[in-house]
């Protein structure tokens, strides 16, 4: 049985994986996320005695293959599938769907003017999320390309640079369902599982390379994060997948590791695409 959803933020993702987890960089920048959520409401309801769920399954397969080397335990990706006809059509109308969508925005203060939120827009980070709640509550239920739940920028001295768009779903949306949104054979979405926020008074226990809480946390069990008097959470986040409509290789458009593409998602900056209020 899924956990109950506090409201609909629980869909709204924002970091995009890569294997630079272990890298002193990105501990750093997930400590930003951690440090934040921690003293945040869980995105998911505390689960009922009577429907207490379990940690979410361990990741197996292609899922546990390197985009999420550095986070065992703690990240699934969906499973890539066959080439089916139609579907590099399919794919490529959404590209152009994103870029119709971001054309409005190479000026990130008009983003702003419509509703499009910063997360942590006060700590660096090379990718910073422009999310708008109400794209990310809409895409629980149906998906529109046109209406991205996050729109992602480059710092560029004292502005942005618009380089790529997030589309979400909820969190127990079913492989198929994303496939029919966009196609598995092309994409590969990615959410958060298995988190374990830490007691008060504890929070150096997300840090470093023992560290025993949160998404690069040695502890992926409800029973080993009790134990450690945590707050467990099965799924931290929902689906996510990030699209760079500006590239020109599709391997970069969908990237799951973009230390090649130079989008940096996660090398040095926090889980984004949220405002935890």
């Amino acid at each position: 049985m899924s956990e109950t959803p506090v409201s609909y933020k629980e869909s709204l993702m924002g970091h995009h994986a890569s294997p630079k987890f272990t890298s002193r960089k990105g501990q750093a920048a997930l400590t930003a996320l951690v440090m934040a959520t921690a003293a945040s409401q869980p995105l998911i309801a505390a689960p009922t005695a009577a429907a207490a769920p379990t940690a979410a399954a361990a990741p197996t397969g292609a899922a546990a293959q390197e985009p999420m080397a550095g986070m065992a335990g703690h990240m699934n990706l969906t499973q890539a599938r066959p080439p089916q006809p139609g579907d590099k059509e399919k794919a490529a109308a959404i590209v152009a769907a994103a870029k119709t969508a971001m054309a409005p925005y190479q000026d990130y203060r008009k983003a702003l003017e419509d509703g499009f939120r910063i997360f942590l827009p006060d700590v660096p980070q090379p990718l910073y999320h422009f999310t708008n709640y109400d794209n990310g509550r809409d895409s629980r239920t149906h998906f529109d390309p046109l209406k991205p739940t996050s729109l992602l920028y480059q710092k560029t001295g004292d502005g942005y640079k618009l380089i790529g768009a997030m589309y979400t779903d909820r969190v127990d949306a079913s492989e198929d369902e994303l496939n029919e949104r966009i196609p598995l054979s092309v994409a590969r979405w990615h959410q958060h599982v298995n988190f374990c926020k830490a007691p008060e008074g504890q929070k150096a226990g997300y840090f470093g390379p023992d560290a025993k809480f949160g998404l690069l946390g040695s502890i992926t069990t409800r029973e080993a994060c009790e134990a450690a008097g945590g707050t467990f959470l099965p799924h931290f986040f929902g689906w996510m997948v990030h699209v760079y409509p500006y590239e020109a290789d599709p391997k970069d458009i969908w990237s799951i590791d973009d230390h090649d593409s130079r989008h940096d998602n996660m090398d040095h900056s926090p889980m984004a695409g949220m405002k935890m209020d």
